[in-house]
């Protein structure tokens, strides 16, 4: 397989989401408004099989918690391209259980760096795995809802479907 990404449709009550996959795992998540995901149809037979397995995974990963429900599983993650701390910062956020929180300076002092504050804000809005890969489990100081990368109100309605109130 080449070096280019498949795009595949997500299907869900809240729109279309599109999943970019790579040989190695998904690399993108796109929001249904910010996105480019559309109905089309999808040749299943030029996508390798591997490729079909990690896009069931997503596809339940991602209904899940859309439904407030801890994913089974995830397909693996392709971060290449990114920095060593933007996957410290996402490996993080990916130990931040369902329904919990963190403040973006617990992220930097979780991660060793307790200056950098701003630069795991920066980390958050390039996670290219959004809803899977929970920016949105980050907050501000105070439990400040703070930014999201698919908007505050996808942030708002994500953190309220996993029990969490914000200000």
């Amino acid at each position: 397989m080449n070096t280019s990404l498949i795009e595949l449709p997500i299907a869900t009550a809240d729109g279309n989401f599109l999943a970019r996959y790579s040989e190695k795992g998904l690399a993108g998540l796109d929001f249904p408004k910010n996105g480019r995901a559309s109905s089309r149809p999808v040749a299943t037979k030029q996508i390798p099989l591997q490729t079909l397995r990690w896009h069931r995974t997503a596809t339940e990963a991602l209904k899940a918690i859309l439904a407030g429900r801890e994913p089974k599983a995830l397909p693996p993650l392709d971060w290449a391209g990114t920095t060593e701390f933007q996957q410290a910062v996402w490996r993080t956020m990916l130990a931040i259980p369902l329904g919990k929180t963190k403040s973006y300076g617990e992220v930097a002092k979780a991660i060793g760096n307790p200056k950098a504050v701003r630069a795991v804000g920066g980390a958050c809005g390039a996670n290219p795995v959004p809803v899977l890969v929970p920016c949105h489990r980050i907050l501000a100081a105070n439990k400040k809802i703070g930014g999201f990368s698919g908007g505050l109100d996808w942030k708002r309605d994500l953190l309220t479907r996993e029990g969490i109130v914000c200000e």
